[in-house]
C-alpha cells in the first residue's frame, strides 16, 4: 500500500497504523500529522494518506521545513499558495500583519511597498520591534519574514505609490491597499481599479479605536474588488489605530487573499 511519508511516496504493509509506523522510522518523532491535522490517538493508515512526523523542538532542514508546511496545508492548497503573487502597498498596522500572515501560509511572492521607516509610536500595532527602529520598514518585515518562512519570495520597492510608478502590480494576482491616509487608500484604489482592471484589488476602511470586533467584516464592492473594515471607525484624534482591531482587520484581509487564490485563480 502507498501512502506519503513526509511527502515521500513510501510503501507500506496493509493495515499499518500511524503510531506503529512512527515507531518504526523515529521513535523520538512525539508530533504526527495526518492528512493536514495532528493526531490524538492512533489511526489505521488509508491509501494515499499524507503522514508527517516531526520530532517536537528539533530545527528541521530546509527541506524538512517545506514538507512540513505542505502537510498542514495539503498539497492542493500549499500549491495554489505558492504560486500566488501579492502586492502589499504600506506596511503599516494593516500591511505588516497582512504579509506576516500571507508568509505563514506559504504565498510564493510578495512585494512589500513603503517609503518610510520604523518608529516607536509604530510599535503599538505594528509587526517591528525596538531593534528595528530607523530601518526601512520593507527591509525589518522583510527580515521578519525571512525568519518566519525562507520559502517566500520577497521584493521590496521603496517608494511613496504614484500613477507614474505603479507598473509593476501588472505581475501580481492580487493588490492590497494598507495604507493609513484616506485621502491615499481612495488615490491608490482609484488607480488600480482603472489602470489593472484584470487584478484582485482588497482595501480597509475602519479600524480604529476597541469597538467590537464583530462589526469588521468583508464586503464585495463589485467585481474583483472588496473592502475589509466596520466602514464607520476611522482613525482621528482620541480614537487612534489599535493593536487588535487593526490586526483583526489585517487578517480579514489575508484572508481574503488566500482565499481567491485558492478558489479563484487559475493557474497553468
Amino acid at each position: 500500500m502507498k501512502i506519503f511519508l513526509n511527502e515521500i511516496q513510501t510503501e507500506i504493509e496493509e493495515n499499518c497504523t500511524a503510531y506503529k509506523l512512527r515507531n518504526k522510522v523515529d521513535k523520538n518523532c512525539d508530533v504526527v500529522i495526518l492528512n493536514g491535522f495532528p493526531l490524538k490517538e492512533d489511526k489505521v493508515l488509508k491509501e494515499y494518506d499524507r503522514l508527517t512526523l516531526i520530532e517536537r523542538g528539533k530545527i528541521p532542514t530546509k527541506d524538512e521545513l517545506e514538507r512540513v508546511m505542505i502537510a498542514r496545508h495539503t498539497p492542493n492548497v500549499h500549491n495554489k499558495l505558492k504560486a500566488g503573487k501579492v502586492a502589499v502597498l504600506g506596511l503599516g498596522g494593516l500591511g505588516s500583519n497582512i504579509a506576516i500572515s500571507l508568509s505563514r501560509v506559504g504565498v510564493g511572492e510578495i512585494i512589500l511597498v513603503d517609503y518610510d521607516v520604523v518608529e516607536p509610536s509604530n510599535l503599538n500595532r505594528q509587526q517591528y520591534f525596538v531593534k528595528h527602529i530607523g530601518m526601512k520598514k520593507t527591509d525589518a518585515l522583510k527580515s521578519i519574514i525571512d525568519g518566519i518562512n525562507p520559502f517566500v519570495k520577497i521584493k521590496t520597492k521603496d517608494i511613496f505609490v504614484t500613477k507614474e510608478n505603479i507598473d509593476f502590480l501588472k505581475e501580481c494576482d492580487i493588490v492590497i491597499e494598507a495604507f493609513d491616509d484616506p485621502k491615499n487608500k481612495a488615490t491608490l484604489c482609484n488607480m488600480v481599479l482603472r489602470n489593472f482592471k484584470d487584478k484582485y484589488l482588497i482595501a480597509s476602511s475602519g479600524m480604529a479605536g476597541y469597538y467590537d470586533s464583530n462589526i469588521i467584516q468583508t464586503k464585495k464592492i463589485r467585481d474583483k474588488f472588496y473592502i475589509c473594515g466596520d466602514f464607520e471607525h476611522e482613525a482621528k484624534e482620541g480614537e487612534g489605530l489599535m493593536a487588535p482591531r487593526v490586526a483583526i482587520c489585517a487578517n480579514h484581509m489575508a484572508n481574503l487573499a488566500m482565499k481567491i487564490l485558492i478558489e479563484d485563480i487559475k493557474k497553468d
